[in-house]
């Protein structure tokens, strides 16, 4: 069949314009981000483990980027991004275990619940961690 015999005004395939975006999409797409975030982040805490091998002026550069106002940021990012994954992957445990949490209501709820909780303990493991509390 040739492009111009489509007589269906529907597009071929679905995209991000007919989508109506939900909570449980976003906790989805934000579940892989955070993967391939944790992988990174496990690849700067390789770096700051070969840096104290490697003596201490190349631990006092790593300390020195850590340290600093992007540093902190970035591990700030990268605490909520293990607790966010962490929390979601019990989620699809859960999901692929007893087959609960299917209803639309429930998994926006556990959705929600999990940016939630990224956020929450992350800023209290951070304060404890600073001495802010």
């Amino acid at each position: 069949m040739s492009g111009s015999e489509w007589t269906d005004p529907r597009p071929m395939s679905p995209h991000l314009q007919i989508w109506k975006w939900h909570w449980t999409m976003a906790a989805s797409i934000f579940h892989r981000v955070t993967g391939v975030g944790n992988y990174l982040g496990a690849f700067l805490i390789s770096v700051w483990v070969i840096s104290i091998a490697a003596g201490p002026e190349a631990y006092g550069v790593v300390e020195g980027i850590m340290l600093s106002p992007v540093g902190q940021i970035l591990l700030f990012f990268w605490l909520t991004s293990l607790l966010f994954h962490f929390a979601n992957g019990i989620r699809h445990m859960i999901w692929d275990g007893p087959k609960a949490g299917f209803n639309p209501k429930t998994a926006s709820a556990w959705s929600v619940f999990n940016f939630a909780f990224a956020i929450v303990a992350a800023a209290t493991i951070w304060s404890l961690a600073t001495n802010l509390f």
